[in-house]
C-alpha cells in the first residue's frame, strides 16, 4: 500500500498501520514513550495507536507526541509537562515526509490472551507446553491439578 500524497517510506508505513486491525494497533504507555524519546529532543514521537498513562512514572519529560488517541490522564500529564499532543492531520502539515519523527509502537503480545497460546502437549516432549497458561474455570484443588500435572497421578507433562 503506497502513501497517499507525500511519496515517502514514512507515509507508506503510517498508511499501512492506520489500515491495520485493532489488535495490530497496540497501546503504549507514557513511561515507554518517555524512555524511547530520551536524548531525542525536538523530535516527535509517532504512535499509530493509543497512549496510556503510567502511574509509576514520576516525572514526565517535555514531549511532542502524535497518536490516534490519548487517555485523559496521559494527555493531561504531557500537556502539564509543557509538551503537546498532536493528531496525524497536524503531523502531516508539520512533517509530511516524516522528518524529525520517531516511529514507535506498543507490544502486541502484551495481551492476556497471548499467555494461553502454545503447542499441543505430549508425554514424549515435555517442554511444548511450558509457560502456557491453561484456560481454567477456577484455581482450586479440584481444577486441573492431577493427571498430567504430577508424577504421582499417572504422568507429568
Amino acid at each position: 500500500m503506497g502513501a497517499r500524497r507525500a511519496e515517502s517510506k514514512f507515509a507508506g508505513v503510517i498508511a499501512k498501520r492506520l489500515c491495520s486491525s485493532r489488535l495490530n494497533k497496540a497501546p503504549i504507555s507514557l513511561s515507554r514513550v518517555a524512555r524511547y524519546m530520551k536524548g531525542k529532543d525536538g523530535k516527535v514521537a509517532v504512535i499509530v495507536g493509543a497512549v496510556t498513562n503510567d502511574a509509576r512514572l514520576i516525572e514526565v519529560p517535555k514531549l511532542t507526541v502524535c497518536a490516534l488517541r490519548f487517555t485523559a490522564d496521559a494527555r493531561a500529564r504531557i500537556v502539564k509537562a509543557g509538551g503537546e499532543c498532536i493528531t496525524f492531520d497536524q503531523l502531516a502539515l508539520r512533517s509530511p515526509k516524516g522528518s524529525n519523527t520517531v516511529l514507535l509502537r506498543g507490544a502486541k503480545n502484551a495481551r492476556e490472551a497471548v499467555s494461553h497460546f502454545g503447542h499441543k502437549t505430549s508425554v514424549n516432549n515435555p517442554h511444548t507446553h511450558d509457560g502456557v497458561k491453561p484456560y481454567v474455570r477456577a484455581k482450586g484443588r479440584k481444577f486441573e491439578k492431577a493427571r498430567g500435572r504430577r508424577r504421582s497421578t499417572g504422568f507429568k507433562v
